[in-house]
């Protein structure tokens, strides 16, 4: 009797454990996260400026553009049920940000993606690093069509990124509008001084869907 009521005892204890306590394979919960409590306060801020458009900088037109980017990644943050992952179909070794997503506090690290490839959902892609020299869709122009530096290029978590390369005009084109962009001294990332041709030299070594 005393053997099956510890039996039970410890399948109660297990059950109360597993109720808790959230699976490592489980979904994440974005909403939680540093990037939705950031987009949300950034949305009430363009919702006050947009009705009080006299004492706003933006126009409307570029206040609704925000707000469009803005719902959108709030989105994504909601029904996200994997970690951000970025493709690469440039045809190059693409140079990405990726981390651990247990590890909340660590800063992420620079990774190549080889040509075709798609970063582990059980890792975090945070965005890419484009050496300066790059045609970049929607951050470059026909007067300058090429960076003047490097830019590193963020993505709220649960973004599926792809980059690709538009075969007519030579210029990387994101499928989703960055959620930042950092040029060298701003944020905490690391923005070191590639060309292309220096990552091509790497050796793909981003952690990988099978």
């Amino acid at each position: 009797m005393m053997k099956l009521f510890k039996t039970a005892l410890v399948a109660l204890v297990l059950l109360v454990n597993f109720l808790i306590a959230q699976p490592s394979w489980a979904d994440p919960n974005l909403t939680k996260s540093p990037d939705y409590a950031e987009v949300t306060q950034s949305i009430d801020n363009l919702l006050k400026a947009k009705e009080n458009p006299d004492r706003s900088e933006s126009a409307p037109e570029e206040i609704e553009r925000q707000l469009g980017e803005l719902n959108l990644q709030k989105y994504i943050l909601e029904t996200a049920t994997d970690w951000a992952q970025c493709r690469n179909e440039t045809g190059k070794t693409l140079a990405v940000y990726a981390r651990k997503p247990k590890k909340a506090n660590q800063a992420n690290a620079l990774y190549f993606l080889g040509n075709g490839q798609t970063t582990d959902d059980d890792w975090n892609c945070d965005g890419v690093y484009l050496p300066s020299g790059t045609n970049v869709a929607g951050l470059t122009s026909p007067d300058a069509p090429q960076l003047a530096e490097p830019l590193a290029i963020k993505v709220v978590n649960g973004t599926q990124l792809v980059a690709k390369t538009n075969a007519d005009t030579g210029a990387v084109e994101l499928n989703i509008t960055p959620a930042k962009v950092f040029k060298t001294g701003e944020g905490n990332w690391s923005i070191p001084t590639l060309s292309q041709t220096d990552i091509d030299a790497q050796v793909p070594n981003a952690p990988i869907e099978d």
